[in-house]
C-alpha cells in the first residue's frame, strides 16, 4: 500500500449503485476527521437507480424529479464531487486523467485536469452491449443512462403526436416498438410500454387506439423470457406479456436493425418505428487502456477476492465493471452485487488505514424480483434459513420491490429524508399525469 499521509485521497470514480453508496458512507464515516478525503467523479450531474431507466423510457417517472444531486450529495455527507469523465490513468504518478467537460454549445465547461489519488476505486457500471450487430448504433436506443431513456420517451412521444394528426393509413413499423432481449429491462420495459402507452394518448390522441395501434415486440435470442429466473416464472411473466397484447419472439437472433425494420438470422423481419437494444451487457472500453490494468473479453476489470486490481493493490472495482472471483463462478453484474461490495469496501477500508489485512468479499444472492408494471410483480428471494428460492408474485412481490428501491434510497439519505421524500411524491401525484406527457 502507499506509504501514510496526513490525509489519505480515496478517489471513487462512478457514482452508480456501487460509487455512490461507498463515498456516502465513507463521507459519513470520516466528514469530522482530517485523515481522510473522499473525491467522487462523475460525468453526470445526477444520479438515479438504473433499474429504474425502463420507467423514465416509459414515461411514468420525471427524471427531474426522481434524480439525486451529486453536488447536494456530497455537501450533506462529506465529501467532494468532481464534473467529468475518466479516460486514462497514471499509475506511476497515482493520478487519474479526467477528460474536459463541454457545455450545451460545445465550448469547455470544465477543463482538462489530473486528479492524485493514494486509493482509487472504480466503479464504473456497464452498457450494453451489441455485440457488432449491423444497424444498431445507428436505428436502436440503448438504456445505459437516463438521457438515452429520456430520449426514447421523447421519440415516443412524438411517434403518438404524428400518428394522430395524419389522415393517411398507418405504415407498417409505425407505433411499433420491438424491444431485443428478453432480461429484467426488456421485459420491464414492454409492461411498463403497456401502462403507460394508454394514459399516454388518453390526453388529446384519442384516435389512437393504445392496444391495436401501438405494437409491443420483444426479441430473445434464448428459449425463454428472463432466462436468469427460475422457468416455471419465466412461463408466468411469458404469460403475463401475452396478456398485455406483447408478442414474443424466443429463439431469434437479430443480424440487422434499419429505420424501419429489425431482421433475425432465421429471416423474420419486423417492421419498427422505435427499437430497444437491451441484450447483453460489457464494461466501458476505455478500462482496457488502463496502463496495463487486466480486463476480461467485456472490458471488465480483473480483481481478487478483496476487489484489488490483479496488477496494482492501490486500485479497488466494484460493481459490474469488476470481473470479480465467487467460487467457481463470477459474481453477476447486479445492483445488489455492487451495493454489498460498497458495504464490503467500507469495512476493508477502515482495515486498511489500521493496518490490517483486507477480507474477501463473499456475495450473497438474495433473489431477483421483475416488475410487471401495475399489473404484477414476479420474482424469486433466497430464504436466508434454507437458502432455497422462495417464489413470488403479485402485491406482495410488489411490496418486495418497492422495499429494495426504499433500502437504496435510505442508504443514501437515512431513514428520515427518504419517509419525507416518499410523502412528498404521494402528494404530488394526485394533482400530476402519471404519465410524463413530453
Amino acid at each position: 500500500m502507499s506509504a501514510n499521509t496526513k490525509t489519505h485521497r480515496v478517489v471513487i470514480v462512478g457514482g452508480g449503485a456501487g460509487g455512490l453508496a461507498l463515498a456516502t458512507r465513507l463521507g459519513n464515516r470520516f466528514k469530522r476527521k482530517n485523515q481522510v478525503e473522499v473525491t467522487l467523479v462523475d460525468q453526470s450531474r445526477t444520479h438515479i437507480w438504473k433499474p429504474l431507466l425502463h420507467e423514465i423510457a416509459a414515461g411514468s417517472l420525471n427524471p427531474d424529479k426522481e434524480g439525486l444531486d451529486y453536488l447536494a450529495q456530497a455537501r450533506w455527507h462529506g465529501f467532494r464531487f468532481c464534473l467529468g469523465k475518466m479516460d486514462g490513468i497514471d499509475r506511476q504518478q497515482k493520478v487519474i486523467r479526467v477528460a474536459p467537460t463541454l457545455d450545451e454549445q460545445g465550448d469547455v465547461l470544465v477543463p482538462r485536469r489530473d486528479i492524485a489519488y493514494d486509493t482509487l476505486v472504480i466503479a464504473v457500471g456497464s452498457l450494453t452491449n451489441d455485440f457488432g450487430t449491423e444497424g444498431v448504433k445507428e436505428h436502436a436506443i440503448s438504456l445505459n443512462t437516463p438521457a438515452q431513456a429520456s430520449l426514447f420517451h421523447h421519440r415516443l412521444v412524438n411517434a403518438c403526436v404524428r400518428a394522430s394528426l395524419q389522415t393517411d393509413p398507418m405504415r407498417p413499423e409505425q407505433l411499433h416498438v420491438t424491444i431485443i432481449g428478453a432480461g429484467a429491462t426488456g421485459v420491464e420495459l414492454a409492461a411498463e410500454l403497456r401502462n403507460t402507452t394508454r394514459e399516454l394518448v388518453a390526453y388529446g390522441r384519442e384516435s389512437i387506439n393504445p392496444d391495436q395501434d401501438i405494437k409491443l415486440t420483444i426479441i430473445e435470442a434464448g428459449e425463454r423470457v428472463l432466462p436468469a429466473l427460475p422457468p416455471a416464472l419465466s412461463a408466468n411473466a411469458m404469460k403475463l406479456l401475452h396478456k398485455m397484447n406483447v408478442e414474443i419472439l424466443t429463439g431469434e437472433r437479430v443480424t440487422r436493425v434499419t429505420r424501419t425494420l429489425v431482421e433475425t438470422a432465421s429471416g423474420k423481419q419486423v417492421p419498427s418505428e422505435l427499437v430497444v437494444w437491451a441484450a447483453g451487457v460489457k464494461a466501458p472500453a476505455f478500462l482496457a487502456e488502463l496502463d496495463g490494468l487486466e480486463v476480461n473479453r467485456i472490458n471488465q476489470l480483473l480483481v481478487t477476492p478483496a476487489l484489488q486490481t490483479t496488477k496494482d493493490e492501490d486500485i479497488f472495482v466494484l460493481g459490474d465493471s469488476a470481473a470479480c472471483p465467487n467460487g467457481t463462478g463470477w459474481v453477476p453484474p447486479r445492483a445488489q452485487a455492487a451495493n454489498q461490495q460498497a458495504r464490503h469496501m467500507e469495512q476493508n477500508f477502515v482495515r486498511l488505514m489500521q493496518g490490517k489485512p483486507l477480507q474477501p468479499f463473499v456475495y450473497t444472492d438474495f433473489g431477483s424480483l421483475i416488475s410487471l408494471g401495475k399489473y404484477s410483480t414476479v420474482g424469486s428471494l433466497m430464504s436466508s434459513l434454507s437458502r432455497k428460492s422462495l417464489f413470488v408474485q403479485g402485491q406482495f412481490a410488489r411490496l418486495m420491490y418497492l422495499f429494495l428501491y426504499g433500502k437504496h434510497k435510505m442508504a443514501l439519505h437515512g431513514v428520515c429524508r427518504t419517509s419525507m421524500a416518499a410523502a412528498g411524491r404521494l402528494l404530488t401525484r394526485r394533482v400530476e399525469p402519471h404519465v410524463k406527457l413530453h
